[in-house]
Order: C-alpha cells, then sequence, then structure tokens
C-alpha cells in the first residue's frame, strides 16, 4: 500500500492570506518551481513560507522513501499533523543554516509553546519535529532533513538530558550521526528550557 505523509497543510495553507506572500505591487517572490525570484538578503519570512508551502509535498514523498531503521514511522507520518510551534520558517541558524518549521506533539505541545527560558520540563512522550530547507545566495532552494527529538522517561538517557535526537535525509535515509556532538553538544547550551532551543520570537505560535 503506498504511504502519504499526512500534511495538515490545510491549516499551513489558511496563514497565506494573512502573512502577505505578495509584495505592494501584488507579485510574488517565489517562481514556479519554489525558487526565490528576489536577493537572498532580501527575503521575508513571508517569502520563506511561500517557498515551504511550494515545497512540501515534495519533500514529504521524500522522507517517507525507503526503510526508517531506528526512526519510528510514525513520527515522518504525523508530524505535519501535530501544533505548529511557528508560524512562518524561522531564520536559518543552527541546523546547518536552515530554514526550520517547527511543530510538537499534543503530549509537549502545552509546556513547549510557552517557550520558558528558565523551569521548562518537558513531559516524557514529546516529540518535537523541525523540517528544514535552505535557500542559497542564488535565490535556488534545497530540501532539507526532518529533525527529530524524543523526551524519553527520566533517568534512561543520563547523558543526553533523557533526549533521544534522529533525522530523515530528504531522500529518506535516517540520518546517521554522532549524537552526542552533533545534537546535545548544542542543546545542552539550553539547560533552562530542557535543551530546547525554540524558534525565533517574531515567528512563535503560542497557546498550543
Amino acid at each position: 500500500m503506498k504511504r502519504t505523509i499526512l500534511i495538515g497543510l490545510a491549516a499551513l495553507g489558511g496563514m497565506v492570506a494573512s502573512t502577505g506572500f505578495l509584495n505592494a505591487a501584488g507579485h510574488s517572490h517565489v517562481d514556479e518551481n519554489c525558487n526565490l525570484t528576489v536577493p537572498r538578503d532580501e527575503m521575508t519570512n513571508a517569502d520563506a513560507h511561500q517557498i515551504y508551502l511550494c515545497i512540501a509535498d515534495d519533500m514529504g514523498r521524500g522522507y517517507l522513501t525507503g526503510p526508517k531503521k531506528w526512526v519510528p514511522l510514525e513520527f515522518v507520518e504525523q508530524f505535519r499533523t501535530w501544533t505548529p510551534a511557528s508560524t512562518l520558517p524561522a531564520d536559518p541558524g543552527v541546523h546547518g543554516e536552515r530554514f526550520l518549521f517547527t511543530y510538537v506533539n499534543s503530549v509537549g505541545a502545552a509546556e513547549y509553546t510557552q517557550f520558558k527560558d528558565e523551569g521548562a520540563k518537558m513531559p516524557a512522550g514529546t516529540v518535537i519535529a523541525k523540517e528544514s530547507f535552505s535557500v542559497g545566495d542564488d535565490g535556488k532552494t534545497k530540501h532539507g532533513p526532518v529533525f527529530f527529538m524524543q523526551k524519553v522517561a527520566e533517568g534512561t538517557s543520563p547523558r543526553t538530558n533523557d533526549w533521544y535526537y534522529m533525522a530523515v535525509q530528504p531522500n529518506g535515509k535516517p540520518l546517521a550521526v554522532n549524537v552526542y556532538k552533533a545534537c546535545n553538544e548544542c542543546h545542552s547550551a539550553y539547560e533552562g528550557s530542557d535543551y530546547l532551543a525554540y524558534p525565533e520570537e517574531d515567528v512563535r505560535r503560542t497557546g498550543g
């Protein structure tokens, strides 16, 4: 049976009317191939979101290609039905200078979307997904991995503050990395927020 990712783009698409994807002249900054048509340094968060909506179907199909091995298949199939924690893809930072759109499952959504810098405590069973893409200086869009953080029972993985890290590449293959150096080393800097690096403040969605 053919598998399809549960995209949930109806909800995301509902943001289009309120985010101003067209400029003052009524023109889009994204072409039919999902690439940017203005200089990279003139790109807005709204442009990033339009690109995301343009490439979402292709990315979803790519993530589901092939076996997921140690990554739970249900995470990959369902993450876009979870609570969006960002209203628009966040500006590039970590994760290879990619734009990130963040989702949180029902277990952790209410706690996560308080965006606490101190005193955050995510419940076991929380799963966070960060879907990614990049835009080059030439305006070309490139699909990125979907990254997952899974909060497990207390004491299961003390070295990572009980977080499991995993990712699926755009071609569907799980990303094999040293999670202590590639993931935990960075996230441990956010000890007060339970190792969470939140979306940029201007794109946070509150009230999960």
